[in-house]
């Protein structure tokens, strides 16, 4: 398997928080007014600085670079924190197929028993060609449906070379000796796939594939346009409600958000961290931009230039 599904099947729940429906209210607006990804964090006691940085996990390679201004967050930083500890890749993924019930729904349940015949022929011929055919669809259909969802956004951009972009982010750390940590575990995220229904699951993963192959400029292609122009607010309107999983909203994002705002408050006491999670966790009331300053802490903007061009630095 290439080394960027391995990736994709780590960002998966990233990815599936990112799409989730966010409901847009004034007060949003507030959070995050300036269009940027970078942000810096200071007061309420803190010695050092930290910088919340917002990905997204799968993206044009083409199309991304890490910028001289989080490039000097990373230098002058003391850890890096992702949403999942990736540094041992391979380590995961082989406790991961040591384990294929962690990956596969239980009760020997696949999508054919969850969908419609003409549901589950649009997501079959969706896998028919591309990264994931060559996996057996026997294997993948009993896969958690949320999990499948990151290998459609890799085969259903419009570019060859998709790149989850903590893999940058984490080789910049590597290259100034930078420590790599998670705000959550593995098993964790597993857990959180079990608690949301599989059918509701599948319905999600229905609606991507039939919207990913009707149209060329489609909705996770949108999304990255959206989020090249660093604009969260925008990312947070153009966020489809979708009803079947909007009830699931606290349990993907906001209850995350709550809990890794939480941890920093201890993390950041002493030393400069760069967090970088899905750029859908920062915007809105209960975004983590939101959460630290109701916290005490002054959240600004950094200006952060995607392409190496005049960059200012910090």
């Amino acid at each position: 398997m290439k080394r960027s599904f391995l990736f994709a099947l780590l960002a998966s729940f990233g990815i599936v928080a990112c799409s989730q429906p966010a409901k847009t209210k004034s007060s949003d607006k507030g959070a995050a007014n300036e269009n940027t990804l970078l942000w810096r964090i200071s007061g309420n006691g803190l010695t050092k600085p930290s910088y919340l940085f917002g990905t997204m996990h799968m993206i044009c390679a083409s199309d991304i670079v890490v910028s001289d201004s989080l490039s000097a967050a990373i230098k002058n930083s003391d850890k890096v924190y992702l949403e999942v500890n990736m540094d041992d890749m391979m380590g995961m993924m082989m406790k991961i197929m040591m384990n294929p019930g962690q990956l596969n729904m239980r009760g020997d349940t696949s999508l054919s028993d969850l969908l419609s015949p003409d549901e589950y022929k649009a997501v079959k011929n969706f896998f028919s060609s591309g990264t994931a055919s060559m996996l057996p669809f026997a294997m993948l259909e009993k896969m958690k449906p949320f999990f499948l969802q990151a290998l459609m956004v890799e085969q259903g951009g419009q570019c060859e070379n998709m790149i989850v972009m903590e893999q940058l982010v984490m080789t910049e750390a590597k290259k100034h000796d930078k420590k790599i940590d998670g705000l959550e575990t593995i098993d964790f995220q597993l857990s959180i796939f079990d608690k949301i229904p599989y059918k509701v699951q599948a319905q999600s993963l229905v609606k991507m594939a039939t919207d990913t192959s009707k149209s060329e400029d489609n909705t996770m292609d949108l999304f990255g346009k959206t989020y090249k122009s660093q604009d969260l607010n925008k990312m947070l309107e153009m966020t489809k409600s979708d009803k079947s999983i909007d009830q699931y909203t606290d349990l993907l994002l906001y209850n995350r958000n709550s809990a890794w705002v939480t941890q920093l408050r201890d993390l950041m006491k002493n030393r400069s961290l760069v967090i970088a999670v899905g750029a859908g966790h920062l915007p809105g009331d209960k975004g983590v931009i939101d959460l630290l300053r109701k916290a005490g802490y002054k959240v600004e903007p950094v200006k952060n230039e995607m392409i190496k061009t005049n960059t200012k630095q910090i």
